[in-house]
């Protein structure tokens, strides 16, 4: 049985190409970057050639981009600095962030560092500006604004510019995690209203363990962890050297083929949710779907039946992958808080399909054919 991978969101496969980038600093070239002999002056300069080819893509300045261990790394460096050092007194976020972000605004918050908002949703799962700049008017304190670029679990898109005109505007210090998104789409940081954003490798078909945070040249932060003086003395320890390149060779690759990708995988997440609404009675879907929407994320609500209460644990058994959620709650089925806050009905399953550039419409058949057994 060929098992069929549709979570994505979660992470991806390693695109070969990426691999065969990687493979000399795993191999021959491994020496520490922060030595002198040739050796390491070798690994230095992968490290600097990635970092430049990430801020030409991303349209930022190379000071700009710092290497991390992944996106959940680089979301705790942004806020806890936004806080400690930029003097953000009043977080603003908003219900349905990943727990990157909502378990550190939490603990800043329990720590007394912060005052805590969370910003209403649309129906439809959007964050709602008008209530963002509501917030903002009446907070007396500096404010941290900390809200997703794409969500992982529903696909809703956040206006980024927008939103950094709204900060601008109160002066407040704007994060947002955009890890779905970066290896994804554009991005052209010269011209965003925005402070921090960051990436995670894992997310376009790059290694595990290594990610990006960029600071806008305009902010000033002290390092999160300490000890030596990597990445401009803003994080100690030595480089993941072969992360490093296959990141930045992972969104050359993205981003070369991001029209013909994106195109594509759009087309399979139409075809399967027209495929799911022809074949299975009482199907729904979660979030903007068809309107300012992920195009690798289809959340689907499927009506809640004995079987259909089941459904991931029997997708698994039969080959095939797909999320009730984050890929950070799984194991512990407390549900999705992101569902809970935008579709509260204890009468459907939600169920993430999410897809990528490896997949195919004979897979959705197969799902589809499996499905309709499986409710």
């Amino acid at each position: 049985m060929k098992r069929i991978y549709f979570d994505n969101a979660a992470t991806t496969a390693l695109d070969p190409q990426v691999l065969e980038a990687m493979m000399p600093f795993l191999t021959e070239k491994f020496g520490n970057p922060s030595s002198i002999y040739s050796y390491g002056r070798e690994s230095r300069l992968a490290i600097e050639n990635a970092r430049k080819t990430v801020a030409r893509i991303l349209n930022a300045h190379p000071a700009e981009i710092f290497f991390t261990s992944g996106g959940t790394e680089s979301s705790n460096t942004a806020i806890t600095a936004a806080v400690r050092d930029l003097g953000c007194r009043h977080i603003i976020s908003s219900p349905i962030e990943h727990h990157a972000t909502s378990h550190t605004v939490e603990f800043l918050y329990r720590n007394g560092e912060a005052a805590l908002s969370y910003v209403k949703l649309l129906s439809n799962g959007h964050v709602d500006l008008e209530d963002l700049e509501a917030l903002l008017a009446s907070s007396d304190e500096k404010c941290l604004v900390t809200l997703m670029h794409a969500n992982n679990e529903i696909g809703n898109l956040l206006d980024l510019h927008a939103v950094g005109e709204i900060c601008k505007k109160f002066n407040a210090i704007f994060h947002s995690d955009t890890v779905q998104t970066v290896g994804h789409y554009p991005f052209d940081l010269r011209n965003t209203p925005v402070h921090f954003i960051t990436g995670a490798g894992h997310k376009f078909h790059g290694p595990k363990g290594v990610g990006m945070l960029y600071i806008n040249e305009n902010v000033q932060i002290k390092p999160y962890i300490h000890g030596g003086s990597q990445e401009r003395n803003m994080r100690a320890g030595t480089e993941n050297l072969y992360g490093i390149v296959g990141f930045a060779r992972a969104l050359e690759l993205a981003t070369n083929h991001y029209e013909n990708d994106s195109i594509y995988i759009q087309g399979l997440k139409e075809y399967m949710a027209e495929q799911l609404q022809l074949h299975i009675k009482g199907v729904s879907f979660n979030g903007d779907t068809f309107g300012r929407s992920l195009y690798t994320v289809l959340n689907v609500s499927f009506p809640k039946t004995e079987k259909s209460e089941m459904i991931l644990f029997n997708l698994d058994i039969n080959g095939i992958c797909a999320s009730g959620g984050s890929a950070c709650t799984s194991g512990v089925d407390q549900g999705s808080h992101v569902i809970r806050a935008i579709n509260n009905n204890p009468n459907q399953v939600a169920v993430r399909f999410s897809f990528s550039k490896y997949n195919t419409k004979e897979e959705i058949d197969q799902v589809v054919n499996k499905l309709k057994t499986l409710i």
